[in-house]
């Protein structure tokens, strides 16, 4: 997470959240209890022994997951926010994994331009790890009704795709996701989410 991450999601209510957040990010370092990168400004900032090199190529994909947090956060606070979830080999893996305001979302942060092949891919790995039915064991599932997420794929490129099991939405950010879901003045024809989860905003 970069110093300015940070300094939203933990420092908000303070009325200097920027000061308040260099001061005690510097006296966490100091006591060893975090580590941080300077090859990036703002400053960004690891666990003590994290892995992740320094100048890791996935540090920008990494700030791009904390953006959407941060913009989920605008609306409603997640109830669940998991990152990389793994299942097994063959199956998808979405970037994030999410429970917000009731619903479960699969997000896809995609900021480069996929090719046909690769966003059918992706799509055949979600039908895959929906036909594995892994999902359905999952400890966040409501007990009356075992749903599937919703995918919802984050990138300025709209994709023909489309499923006969689960939901595919297109956005451009979370604040066009929720322009699109919220209710209207006017009826129109509603999205369904994740086994017929309405996402209530507001």
């Amino acid at each position: 997470m970069s110093r300015d991450d940070i300094a939203d999601i933990h420092f908000r209510n303070v009325s200097n959240s920027i000061t308040a957040a260099n001061r005690t990010l510097l006296r966490l370092y100091r006591l060893g209890k975090i580590d941080r990168s300077t090859e990036f400004q703002p400053f960004v900032y690891f666990p003590a022994g994290n892995s992740i090199r320094k100048d890791s190529q996935k540090i920008p994909h990494f700030l791009e997951l904390v953006r959407v947090y941060r913009d989920m956060l605008a609306f409603a606070k997640p109830t669940r926010f998991n990152v990389e979830v793994k299942y097994a080999k063959g199956l998808a893996e979405p970037d994030i994994f999410s429970v917000w305001k009731g619903s479960p979302l699969f997000i896809e942060v995609q900021r480069s331009k996929y090719s046909e092949r690769q966003i059918n891919d992706k799509i055949a790995r979600y039908e895959a790890l929906y036909q594995s039915k892994l999902v359905f064991d999952e400890p966040w599932q409501p007990t009356s009704k075992k749903v599937f997420p919703t995918v919802l794929i984050l990138s300025k490129t709209r994709y023909a795709i489309k499923s006969d099991n689960f939901t595919i939405i297109q956005a451009e950010s979370i604040a066009d996701f929720v322009r699109m879901v919220e209710p209207k003045e006017k009826p129109v024809a509603p999205i369904k989410l994740a086994g017929g989860i309405k996402l209530k905003i507001g």
